[in-house]
């Protein structure tokens, strides 16, 4: 099935398409992302106004939308040009007035007849201590109360779009649905007990009260799930589509992993065990390994790595451990030095430094397999980069690096083996979201003798004290981060610039005490200043957030962040795992601008109660949302329209494990749930997944 089917033809036609939309309006629905009757299908109702009648106004909680019949009484018009026409009505309980602006006065008195009852519904307030409803939205004779809707729903909208417009079109869109085949498990719907996606969209569009709008109203959920199974089902697809490139079989035997951890001076945690057991599963199997190693900050990500790495030497190949900088880069080499020694393996490092002979010399060791695993920066990727016999490709801080070079590292290796690892903590549902192509293994476990960060919160007006707690901390020879939020001095945003805090600590602590790096800088610059702070030449750095990641400096132990309150909670978690890498105890200080708004001092205590990354990155997507915890744009991150990230993570692990299962089973989409599900495809405008099923 190459093309939409006819079925959804009238979905996806033009919104002129519908009655009483014009080319105008419809270029105003843009404004909402709206382009097809399809896209008003799911832009359900964001609140309801309940409409069903009341006694009286007298015991009503103003303002609010009140039904209610009412007796007309006299009639006011202005006396004054500019003053509002008033009509005088009374309740079972009381009476109250009816305003108008700009009002005919022969349109009013046909409308309101004196003496006559009316069933009025509006927004009543109280002016001066008595209750008036200004414009009201319906006013009906006693017979025609059907007329006014019990409960109304309130639509999203944008200039040109009127809640009428929106009610109309929703209406056309509505009547072109076709029966809909069933898509979803019929265990699973009949446990949750969902209705059919027609009577749930029916639903959804004229719920009759806000309950059936809560996110868990069984309609609503059903919806989220329809495009939740969609994202899966998409994932699920490239998944088998890489899967169906042949991999090879890598089988260590363990010879080199066993020198390795004889030499260690502690045990590994069980969350490394498993996962470097899990990787070994992967790469024993014909099928290619496409696997994300995910762990807090010092959980012990690199040991796990160096181990998989080994599988792929032990299997008579090679291994290559890409990272983001070169400053990493190097990071590694250093601490896997040592190991790749006592396993008596040849490790070796390429970045854009190597030039000339040099470089010629690495390249042909790659190429006739002399070096066995090689550390680099995306220098690797380069044409002239041959490798004998690549299994396994490792990338290190996946956010910094696109799916393409993923693939790119992949080709390098006759079906190499892919391993991403991350130490920014993903909630569940994001991570399901943003790698549900892939498999997850957890370092969830910090390892033995790690202390915790003692974590406080200071206002910035008390700098001086902070300046001496470092020029202590400095004299006993002990190192320091200060983290600033931006590089130069901008006039809108009254952040303290690195270059200005690096001048104030460097007149109070001394020259050569205190070293600067930044994203501006010329990358040699930053290395020679970073590699002066790891050898504890200097004993301050300020930085900006460059040092987020990996940098490893045992000897550090403060990290004060200037106006905290303007980070992420997951950054202030990276920020603060760069200390406590020692065996001395580490602080963590959180210089805020007096006075903290609530969620500034909310945020900033999740940080100071906990270490578990898991916990604040779960605490950062409840208050600041999905979108803006990854900065949706380069996350690769869906949007979805009905489902809540952040509230129904547990929705997106169900339809993961359904896709996949249901693929299984079902790997064309052939079977009639699977023709249904390529339904849900089209609909969903997943039309990159169709066209994978095509290619399968």
């Amino acid at each position: 099935m190459t093309g939409r089917p006819p079925l959804l033809f009238p979905l996806f036609a033009g919104l002129e398409t519908l009655d009483g939309i014009g080319p105008k309006t419809a270029q105003a629905f843009g404004g909402l992302g709206i382009e097809a009757p399809r896209d008003l299908i799911f832009a359900l109702p964001v609140s309801g106004i309940d409409r069903s009648v009341v006694d009286s106004v007298q015991n009503a909680s103003l303002p609010s939308v009140i039904t209610v019949l009412v007796t007309v009484g006299t009639h006011r018009p202005a006396r004054i040009k500019g003053r509002p026409y008033r009509v005088d009505v009374q309740d079972s309980a009381t009476s109250f007035q009816l305003v108008f602006f700009h009002a005919r006065a022969d349109y009013i008195q046909k409308l309101l007849p004196t003496g006559q009852k009316r069933l009025i519904s509006g927004k009543a307030e109280l002016f001066d201590g008595i209750a008036q409803m200004p414009h009201p939205d319906h006013i009906v004779p006693e017979e025609q109360a059907d007329q006014i809707p019990k409960f109304e729903p309130v639509y999203s909208l944008t200039s040109g779009v009127t809640q009428k417009v929106m009610a109309r079109g929703v209406a056309g869109a509505l009547s072109r649905i076709p029966d809909m085949p069933e898509w979803i498990d019929d265990a699973q719907k009949t446990k949750e007990d969902w209705p059919d996606f027609n009577a749930a969209i029916e639903i959804g569009h004229n719920p009759q009260s806000l309950g059936e709008m809560s996110v868990d109203a069984p309609a609503r959920t059903r919806l989220a799930y329809d495009e939740l199974f969609a994202h899966q089902l998409t994932l699920s697809l490239a998944r088998l589509q890489e899967q169906r490139s042949p991999g090879r079989i890598s089988a260590g035997n363990g010879d080199l992993q066993a020198k390795v951890l004889a030499q260690l001076p502690y045990d590994p945690t069980n969350a490394q065990r498993r996962a470097v057991s899990e990787i070994a599963l992967d790469m024993g199997t014909d099928l290619r390994m496409n696997r994300l190693l995910q762990g807090d900050v010092g959980a012990g990500k690199t040991l796990v790595a160096f181990m998989a790495l080994l599988v792929s030497v032990e299997a008579g190949g090679q291994g290559v451990l890409m990272a983001p900088t070169e400053i990493l880069a190097r990071q590694h080499l250093e601490g896997l030095q040592p190991l790749a020694e006592s396993a008596g393996v040849v490790l070796e490092i390429l970045t854009g430094r190597d030039k000339g002979r040099e470089r010629t010399a690495k390249l042909g060791a790659l190429e006739r397999g002399d070096i066995q695993i090689l550390v680099g920066t995306h220098a690797v990727f380069q044409k002239d980069v041959v490798f004998h016999d690549l299994r396994l490709a490792i990338v290190d801080e996946q956010h910094r690096f696109g799916v393409r070079q993923r693939l790119e590292l992949g080709r390098k290796g006759a079906a190499a083996d892919v391993l991403v690892m991350t130490a920014t903590p993903i909630p569940r549902s994001l991570a399901l979201a943003q790698y549900g192509d892939m498999d997850v293994s957890v370092l969830d476990e910090k390892p033995a003798g790690r202390k915790p960060i003692a974590t406080a919160l200071v206002s910035a007006g008390r700098i001086e004290e902070v300046v001496e707690r470092l020029r202590a901390v400095a004299a006993e020879g002990r190192q320091c981060y200060w983290v600033c939020p931006l590089v130069e001095e901008s006039e809108v945003v009254d952040l303290t610039a690195a270059e200005e805090r690096f001048k104030y600590l460097r007149a109070k602590l001394g020259e050569g005490v205190v070293g600067l790096v930044h994203g501006q800088m010329p990358p040699a610059d930053k290395d020679a200043a970073m590699h002066r702070f790891q050898t504890g030449e200097t004993k301050v750095l300020v930085a900006t957030t460059v040092i987020e990641v990996g940098v490893n400096v045992p000897n550090a132990t403060i990290m004060v962040i200037e106006r905290a309150e303007t980070f992420g909670l997951a950054q202030l978690h990276q920020l603060r795992g760069r200390v406590g890498r020692g065996d001395a105890a580490s602080t963590c200080l959180l210089m805020y601008q007096a006075p903290l708004s609530e969620t500034g001092r909310r945020r900033l205590e999740v940080l100071r109660r906990t270490e578990d990354g898991f916990e604040i990155a779960q605490t950062d997507l409840e208050m600041r949302g999905a979108g803006d915890l990854i900065g949706t744009a380069q996350s690769g991150l869906p949007k979805f329209q009905i489902a809540d990230l952040e509230r129904q993570a547990g929705l997106m692990e169900i339809a993961q494990s359904d896709a996949r299962a249901l693929l299984a089973q079902d790997p064309d989409l052939s079977s009639p749930r699977g023709e249904a599900a390529r339904l849900l495809l089209w609909l969903m405008r997943q039309d990159q997944a169709i066209r994978l099923i095509s290619v399968g």
